[in-house]
């Protein structure tokens, strides 16, 4: 895992590793700039005064989560076709979680609200036809996805001499998925059927078997209701399932087929008619995202989904989010990968969490008001979504409480002064602010370390595993959260 370096004037230099930051900072010679991700300043040295090396930055947008890898790249000339070939070092991987679901939760309680209020005041005017809205508008769920990128794009930028950018701007035909038979004037926007519709089976069903849940092995398509029996091609009536099932289950409907397990019958058509949301949400943003990067003035790289799968499969990389990204546009070869024998890959999980509410009164389901929130969001120098390090101890001559040891994570405040820490092994409650030192104030974002192990998964690609890391420059026995 990169540590992230700045000179004297906070300008990014190249990232260094772990154990050398840990040397800089005992000689004196750097100072920590923020915790998380870790992020040192030198003292001595100016950003003229240094080389820099070709950095990349990857982006795989997803509607709920986007995956981001920061590489630095070698391009070679092979002496014998003249063909440019280019090695990547992962350096850092990232994946942010967006909250586009609550944003429109929210907006749409509060519209809910505003309908009920406005049905004691009839006489005043309606405003519903009174707004206009600005080319390229996107509902606010749909903007929070892009602000949230791009407010990383430039954090990162900030923090690593980033000189280029890439790209994943996948299109989902949501048209051809709903009816595939479509064509002539009805369908002028290209077939896509092939690659989208795969795909979007894997990330719907989780990349497992539908029927027996298998995991780790080559999947294929099946229909829920048999063709041979009426069934259409539509992505309602798709799901993903491992050759022996689908041997199995033959021209049997579902219902049938699963006849002692009526529960997983239920959850498949249940989720059989999940709508396209996830796959509109991604077609609405891209070209939005891709203006955004543009405007950077850095070199922008864009590739197909189909490309980045291409890549993954010849590469043996793992299926993941920020994996994806890694293999976003022109890779001829990962350095160190496969991953050998015990080594991981850490991964910075960076879930949005917003900056509170500016709804003070909390109400009901039917609307009334059933408690209020304190107007000033601070308390005792602390504010709701800091990460804090709690040394709880005892008192002389007392015994040893329940709560008693460190604690490490995110801090939901109280007016009394008994906070809340929410850590890696769960919630926290009742600890005093005293105890409680600051380590980096809220800046909207929870933050949490896992590691991605090379482990063979569906085509010989699955899933990856995750554990808890400890913080760099903290006590790794120390119980973490963020």
């Amino acid at each position: 895992m990169a540590v992230f370096v700045l000179d004297k004037r906070k300008k990014p230099l190249m990232p260094c590793l772990e154990k050398r930051a840990r040397i800089l900072l005992e000689r004196g010679r750097a100072r920590v700039h923020r915790m998380v991700p870790f992020t040192i300043r030198l003292v001595d040295r100016l950003q003229a005064d240094s080389v820099l090396q070709p950095l990349r930055l990857k982006l795989d947008p997803g509607s709920k989560t986007t995956g981001l890898a920061l590489v630095r790249e070698k391009e070679t000339v092979d002496s014998t076709t003249g063909e440019v070939l280019r090695t990547l070092t992962i350096l850092m991987l990232l994946e942010l979680k967006h909250r586009g679901h609550a944003i429109r939760d929210a907006l749409t309680s509060r519209r809910a609200f505003r309908r009920r209020r406005r049905g004691n005041l009839r006489y005043r005017p309606a405003r519903f036809d009174n707004r206009t809205r600005e080319a390229g508008w996107l509902a606010p769920s749909l903007q929070h996805r892009v602000d949230t990128v791009m407010a990383w794009v430039e954090r990162l930028m900030r923090w690593a001499p980033v000189t280029a950018l890439s790209q994943e701007l996948v299109r989902f035909d949501t048209q051809a998925m709903q009816n595939p038979e479509i064509s002539g004037t009805e369908y002028q926007q290209g077939m896509l059927l092939g690659y989208e519709i795969r795909e979007y089976l894997l990330e719907k069903w989780g990349r497992e078997c539908v029927y027996c849940g298998a995991e780790h092995t080559p999947l294929e398509i099946d229909h829920i209701h048999p063709r041979s029996k009426g069934g259409s091609d539509r992505v309602s009536n798709l799901a993903i399932a491992c050759h022996d099932c689908n041997q199995r289950k033959g021209n049997m409907p579902v219902e049938q087929f699963l006849a002692k397990h009526p529960e997983r019958v239920r959850k498949i058509l249940a989720q059989a008619k999940a709508p396209l949301k996830d796959a509109a949400a991604v077609n609405s943003t891209r070209w939005a995202l891709f203006q955004r990067l543009k405007a950077t003035n850095l070199p922008v790289e864009v590739a197909s989904g189909g490309r980045t799968k291409y890549n993954r499969y010849r590469l043996q990389v793992p299926k993941e989010h920020c994996l994806d990204a890694v293999c976003v546009g022109h890779v001829d070869a990962i350095k160190n990968w496969p991953l050998q024998g015990a080594i991981q890959q850490p991964v910075l999980s960076i879930k949005a969490t917003g900056r509170g509410s500016y709804q003070r009164t909390r109400l009901t389901k039917h609307g009334f008001p059933r408690g209020y929130l304190t107007r000033s969001k601070s308390a005792f120098g602390f504010q709701t979504g800091d990460m804090v390090k709690a040394i709880v101890t005892t008192l002389a001559g007392r015994k040893p409480g329940k709560k008693a040891g460190i604690y490490l994570g995110r801090v939901a405040i109280r007016a009394s002064g008994s906070f809340n820490i929410q850590t890696a092994t769960g919630l926290v409650q009742g600890i005093h602010h005293r105890f409680c030192t600051l380590i980096q104030r809220a800046d909207g974002y929870g933050y949490s370390w896992t590691k991605i192990a090379n482990t063979q998964g569906e085509a010989g690609m699955g899933r990856s595993q995750t554990a808890a890391l400890s913080l760099p420059g903290l006590n790794p026995g120390v119980s973490r959260a963020i």
